[in-house]
């Protein structure tokens, strides 16, 4: 007796991928479990065509973007990533070579990142495109980061550079220049900041998916504090500092950078330099938690300056 075509086209692409507590994508759920001693941290992160990817991106760059967004939370509570389970909407007679392409994407980030597939669910839809993964990933008990840990007197430091995300989306729409690709590269395949050996070294963490400024203000506002940006301090390529230092203080820089906010206390600055140098990661000092609310924004000067509202919402 052949397969229905939904477990058929299971069959195909992604049975390959599932791990063991899948059980080969044939039962109803799945069955797992977390490594000895270790405690269980779940995030949930959604894509949809036309908002978080364009028309016309590979199947395999979508693929892998979407687990690295989900990676992303992951290494934002500083945890280890364990498995996901995907749910997939797509049009009706989307070509089975796109699903092909899709599952080589999630083959190979699987191989980079050390995951597996677990479950999960396919349907079409009259709609775009639309993707969802929940990420599994484990942390010693009681040692995951948090957005609202810091103290009054932690630095503010940022993984990487700032703005890539937005220059790239720009780019592939071909409003600014990106001769090497390496924009269009990074917007396409953000780079999860997994791996920092930084426990016990910050104080909160939080990744940057809807822009530093409105992020860093979660942050803030998640620890009960004020934030003081340096904005020249900002770590920006060389598309981002063309732009000025309005760039960042408008909010321009936008989200879908998938850097790391974390705040330290000041006597701990060597320390997370030199763990985040032993990943190849560059680390900034951009600021500093004050007592009080709101984020405001320094030249190198000294001077406040307006900080617009920027950043992504997502209604």
């Amino acid at each position: 007796m052949s397969l229905p075509a939904e477990f058929s086209l299971i069959a195909r692409h992604f049975a390959p991928l599932a791990g063991d507590g899948a059980l080969g994508l044939t039962d109803d759920a799945a069955v797992f479990m977390p490594p000895a001693g270790r405690a269980l941290v779940v995030t949930a992160d959604a894509m949809v065509g036309g908002v978080h990817f364009l028309p016309g991106d590979p199947a395999r760059d979508i693929a892998r973007k979407l687990l690295r967004v989900n990676l992303s939370d992951i290494a934002s509570m500083g945890a280890v990533p364990l498995c996901y389970m995907l749910t997939l909407s797509a049009p009706r007679g989307t070509p089975d070579a796109w699903f092909g392409d899709f599952a080589a994407g999630l083959a190979l980030d699987q191989a980079a990142y050390g995951v597996q597939l677990l479950g999960g669910d396919t349907t079409s839809t009259p709609g775009p495109l639309s993707l969802s993964v929940t990420m599994f990933g484990h942390v010693a008990p009681g040692t995951a980061w948090r957005r609202g840990g810091a103290r009054p007197g932690d630095a503010l430091w940022v993984t990487g550079v700032i703005g890539q995300g937005v220059l790239g989306l720009r780019a592939l729409r071909g409003e600014i220049a990106d001769p090497d690709g390496s924009l269009a590269a990074h917007y396409r395949l953000p780079q999860p900041r997994l791996g920092l050996a930084l426990h016990g070294i910050v104080s909160a963490a939080m990744d940057i998916s809807d822009g530093l400024l409105q992020d860093a203000g979660h942050m803030a506002r998640a620890s009960g504090l004020g934030l003081e940006i340096e904005l020249d301090r900002v770590p920006l390529s060389d598309a981002g500092r063309s732009a000025g230092v309005d760039f960042v203080a408008s909010g321009a820089a936008g989200g879908d950078d998938y850097e790391l906010l974390l705040a330290a206390p000041e006597g701990n600055s060597d320390r997370l330099v030199a763990a985040a140098a032993e990943k190849g990661v560059a680390v900034t000092r951009i600021g500093r938690f004050v007592a009080g609310a709101g984020v405001r924004g320094f030249s190198a000067d000294g001077r406040e300056m307006a900080l617009g509202g920027g950043g992504w919402s997502h209604f």
